[in-house]
């Protein structure tokens, strides 16, 4: 969606390299399948689900639904 298909591993590689305290919504980065891909036992797994929780996202058996959730609603809502 941010407009390099295919180069998932870049975008993990840029996320992993932010500086501490940045204020890049890291939180909002998700899999092509709505997943959190971080591990389900980690604490950045639970710390992510909470902050997109905080922003209402509902998830439903560890999944978020993007038709619901996707880029083009979060577009919306930020305008």
């Amino acid at each position: 969606m941010c407009g390099f298909p295919r180069h998932a591993r870049l975008v993990g590689y840029a996320l992993h390299n932010l500086p501490l305290g940045s204020n890049i919504p890291w939180h909002r980065v998700v899999n092509s399948q709505g997943r959190i891909s971080l591990s389900k036992w980690s604490g950045g797994y639970q710390k992510q689900k909470l902050l997109l929780e905080k922003e209402g996202v509902v998830f439903v058996r560890e999944r978020i639904n993007l038709s619901t959730f996707g880029w083009s609603k979060w577009r919306t809502l930020t305008k």
